[in-house]
């Protein structure tokens, strides 16, 4: 662990807030025991009952993911819960290169008036479903479908020249959204030096995913460091799972019963099911866990057996509400200002952690703090 004092990366939201997301898993993945699926979890019904519950909680935040597995797709669903939702934004997942980027500016701005403004959008920038695709080609067609999207919402005119989209030249009439500062904030993730350099020259929030404070900390002045390369500053956030308890012996205690029906071939299965097993921030979450302790602790609190059977964030803050409130605030020491959690059940989870730990962190959406959205 990092040694106090922390001295602060250097953040775009200069106030010590974080903006406290919760996770609804629309690709089947929501248990209650690691490795075994639940059909009923990933029901258009249950994944909207996990928004309303985020909703009602207090959670500025939703993060909707993309996969190409039994589940919900992540734009209709989104439209379908837009109106229930009263306070909460929603984080939708986009891959790039699935939708021609005029019309994807278009679809996401008739859905950022649904939620009036409740929008923030994660772009993926992983292979699309079926294909291995070359990072350089990923990393061109992430770059020019953010370059489309900013013109659309920001200027009169689309006039793009690329080498994957070519030459397009619209009017950006159709395709204005309800935030007019700007549009929809950008969250952004990657491992590799071309994902970070798309996430500093034109993201918002760089996510990352579970690892030691020391790594966590060299990747914020990694990306920090490029984006000042480029005139800029943007926020960091992390994806990463919880378990809290009002003991640290009763979240330990949680932990091994989500694992008590573990099986590593199912388990490994399940991961692979997700096409992104091979990518680059999947095998660090690996390699981390290799460094565990004999119950998966990697340093106090982070325990990384979630990533035994799922692709992406593989590791959990495990602990008292103590021991959590603290942790959260040693990220925001460093510079953190945003944090997307779950747990498993997440109904089950998200009521753990509104009740023990949410009314004690400085929570606000980073849009409505950067003037996207009214306050």
């Amino acid at each position: 662990m990092l040694h106090q004092p922390i001295e602060p990366v250097p953040a775009r939201t200069t106030e010590r807030v974080c903006e406290v997301a919760w996770f609804s898993d629309l690709c089947g993945e929501d248990t209650e025991f690691l490795s075994i699926r639940d059909p009923e979890r990933s029901t258009f019904a249950h994944c909207r009952n996990i928004a309303l519950t985020a909703d009602r909680l207090g959670f500025s935040n939703l993060l909707l993911p993309t996969s190409y597995m039994t589940g919900q797709e992540v734009i209709p669903f989104a439209a379908g819960v837009a109106n229930d939702l009263r306070q909460i934004s929603l984080l939708t997942a986009i891959r790039c290169g699935e939708m021609h980027p005029p019309m994807l500016a278009r679809t996401l701005a008739s859905l950022d008036h649904m939620l009036k403004g409740r929008l923030t959008i994660n772009i993926i920038n992983s292979d699309l479903p079926g294909y291995r695709e070359e990072g350089v080609l990923r990393y061109q067609r992430c770059a020019e479908t953010i370059q489309i999207l900013k013109q659309a919402w920001t200027e009169e005119r689309i006039e793009h020249d690329g080498l994957v989209y070519g030459k397009i030249f619209l009017s950006t009439d159709p395709v204005k959204p309800y935030q007019q500062n700007g549009g929809p904030l950008f969250y952004f993730g990657g491992t590799s030096p071309g994902a970070r350099d798309v996430c500093a020259r034109y993201c918002d929030v760089f996510l990352m995913w579970p690892e030691t404070e020391e790594l966590l900390y060299a990747n914020m002045q990694d990306v920090s460091e490029r984006a000042a390369r480029y005139g800029r500053k943007v926020d960091f956030g992390l994806r990463i799972h919880v378990i809290v308890r009002e003991t640290e012996a009763e979240a330990r205690a949680w932990s091994r019963h989500i694992m008590s029906k573990f099986d590593p071939v199912r388990g490994a299965a399940l991961k692979n099911a997700s096409q992104s097993s091979w990518s680059l921030g999947v095998l660090r979450q690996n390699e981390l866990r290799e460094h565990a302790d004999t119950e998966g602790y990697v340093e106090p609190l982070l325990w990384t057996d979630i990533g035994k059977t799922r692709s992406g964030a593989g590791g959990a803050l495990v602990g008292s509400a103590d021991q959590i409130v603290e942790k959260i605030n040693r990220y925001v020491d460093m510079g953190m200002r945003a944090f997307i959690f779950s747990g498993y059940p997440l109904i089950e989870e998200a009521e753990w952690f509104a009740r023990l730990v949410l009314p004690r962190l400085p929570n606000a959406s980073l849009a409505r703090l950067q003037g996207r959205i009214p306050a």
